[in-house]
């Protein structure tokens, strides 16, 4: 009898998807004329795609990647974490017990596909509602 091994389908997020995650959030903010860092991490937190435009501030970069990590950690869009790490919060010592500190303001969103979480997207240098915006136009560019 030989065991015969069960292959999983593993839902990726890939470079190409990463370019477009990137496209769409850069053509949402150029459209509200705002200027910002884009940050696209895989699954595993690894970066697969970055871009800072030149008039964003350096911090901007930080910024969407932090946003990125976080929202990949606790799978949830960072926009609705903000309550949740006020002091008191269910969240609050969070950060420090993770190897990389949390930024809970929004502009981080998972990227799902197949229901499975595949990755995240961070963007950094707008307020942060226009930042979670322009992550959320990166992701219906990604489901197209």
């Amino acid at each position: 009898m030989t065991a015969t091994a069960v292959t999983t389908a593993v839902a990726q997020l890939t470079t190409e998807d990463a370019e477009t995650l990137v496209a769409a959030a850069r053509a949402a903010a150029e459209a509200a004329d705002v200027t910002v860092a884009i940050t696209v991490l895989d699954a595993g937190g690894h970066l697969l795609a970055f871009r800072r435009d030149d008039r964003a501030v350096l911090i901007a970069g930080e910024t969407s990647t932090r946003k990125a990590y976080t929202a990949l950690q606790l799978d949830a869009p960072t926009a609705d974490l903000v309550d949740a790490v006020q002091p008191g919060g269910p969240f609050h010592t969070l950060p420090t017990a993770l190897d990389r500190p949390l930024l809970f303001i929004a502009g981080g969103v998972p990227v799902r596909r197949d229901g499975r979480l595949i990755g995240a997207i961070g963007i950094g240098g707008g307020a942060p509602e226009q930042d979670h915006g322009f992550a959320a136009a990166a992701l219906e560019a990604l489901a197209r």
